[in-house]
């Protein structure tokens, strides 16, 4: 088991694993916030990787490759320090980090997202968490940093959880069509 899929384990996703996809994006964001001398993985952190990382994340914005470089512009200012207001706050709202393998810290936002992408993938009844049960997940959080920079780059939330809302109905069935045909399904 992958140190990323042990402390998602940790985090009360214990009936659903991680998909190498998402095993990807979580190893990815924690070497950013490293990278950048953050003190944990925050909701921003996974945001900018899924969006370099996961087509499908990209591709749910309705503003298409001119609203996600927007975004990327403004997650790449947070990254080298421009606008105080992004380090002003920790998305703990104070408190204490929870240490994770490798002595990386997750905000318990993060946490909870991830928690909250493996109950999504469990009640559409696939076994592996995927990348866009992370994004669901963390755009669920009105108050999480992440929807601060959607937010900011001009995204419309409501619309955004409409089709989110619409191709997680999309996925659940296509899950449920193929259990049907070939049993279980991995993602």
């Amino acid at each position: 088991m992958d140190g990323a899929d042990a402390a998602v384990r940790g985090a009360g996703a214990s009936a659903v694993g991680l998909s190498d996809e998402l095993t990807s994006v979580i190893a990815a964001a924690r070497r950013r916030a490293q990278r950048d001398g953050d003190r944990q993985i925050d909701t921003a952190h996974l945001l900018h990787t899924l969006l370099e990382t996961v087509p499908c994340v990209a591709a749910s914005l309705e503003g298409g490759p001119t609203q996600v470089a927007r975004l990327l512009g403004y997650l790449a200012q947070r990254t080298i320090g421009y606008g105080l207001s992004w380090y002003g706050t920790v998305e703990d709202s104070g408190a204490v980090p929870r240490m994770r393998e490798g002595g990386a810290h997750w905000s318990p936002t993060v946490e909870a997202a991830v928690a909250r992408a493996g109950e999504r993938a469990r009640a559409r009844g696939a076994v592996l968490a995927q990348g866009f049960d992370l994004f669901v997940a963390v755009t669920d959080d009105r108050e999480c940093r992440a929807v601060e920079v959607l937010h900011r780059a001009g995204v419309d939330l409501d619309s955004l959880a409409l089709r989110l809302a619409a191709e997680s109905a999309r996925l659940a069935t296509e899950v449920a069509r193929s259990q049907l045909d070939d049993g279980p399904v991995n993602g």
